[in-house]
């Protein structure tokens, strides 16, 4: 098993520095990067265990707070063990900060943890991977739109809300996108009713993305995180099995 090296980080942005979490071999040998967006209750020690574990695969992981405009990690004072539905008070705190972090600014932060990575010793020369989880799900797709010459391959998980009929839907980016694409959505989310599911799948098959796009059945929204209650075993282990293989892919 690869040794890990995990540090904190930080990162400048237009808008003042995201802390973060940077995992990566500890041979210091430069290794293909990937981005990690984070699900709304924020960067955590589920999340750096993660990193770490992509990182004993072998590649260069980032996992930015995505809130830092809200302060540094932990933005949420969270339960050891999340289980929204005993603690609604936790989604009343959660969802205003979510709102917040607009596509423009999401956007402009991923540009930021690009251009940051690619200054990186730790980081190899060409593009990055990006994998997401619920709302990081819909980022990941944003991402792969918005920086097409940075991203050779994007997943996301459990993502909501990923084709709406709105007219910032990140499905629309799709006629830019050069990246190879796998989603792995929940059976059942509510986030993301069958409609949407054709509607992502037949943008990308129409704009011409290698895309895989599959329903895991039995697995509820937010199944890859075990510090949940959403938690799924197979989902998660689904989950991983379909990472590493599209980044084996790619890299």
């Amino acid at each position: 098993m690869t040794s890990v090296q995990g540090t904190a980080v930080e990162i400048p942005t237009e808008d003042g520095v995201a802390d973060a979490y940077l995992a990566h071999p500890g041979d210091g040998v430069p290794r293909p990067a990937v981005l990690l967006f984070q699900d709304a209750f924020g960067l955590r020690p589920q999340l750096t265990s993660m990193a770490d574990r992509l990182a004993e695969a072998g590649y260069t992981v980032l996992v930015p707070n995505l809130f830092y405009r809200h302060g540094r990690a932990p933005v949420f004072e969270l339960p050891e063990f999340i289980d929204p539905g005993a603690r609604p008070e936790l989604f009343k705190k959660i969802m205003p900060v979510v709102q917040a972090l607009t596509p423009e600014l999401a956007m402009r932060d991923a540009g930021a943890y690009l251009r940051w990575l690619a200054d990186r010793p730790e980081v190899a020369a060409g593009p990055v991977a990006l994998t997401g989880y619920c709302m990081g799900a819909r980022l990941s797709l944003l991402t792969a739109g918005t920086y097409p010459d940075r991203v050779a391959a994007a997943a996301g998980f459990h993502g909501g809300r990923l084709a709406t009929e709105a007219p910032d839907s990140p499905h629309l980016v799709a006629e830019h996108i050069t990246a190879e694409l796998y989603f792995g959505h929940a059976d059942e989310d509510p986030s993301l009713p069958p409609e949407q599911i054709e509607r992502l799948a037949a943008a990308l098959t129409r704009a011409g993305v290698r895309h895989r796009c599959e329903v895991y059945d039995g697995a509820p929204h937010g199944f890859t995180q075990a510090d949940t209650a959403s938690y799924h075993r197979e989902g998660d282990e689904r989950h991983w099995a379909a990472l590493l293989d599209l980044l084996k892919r790619t890299f």
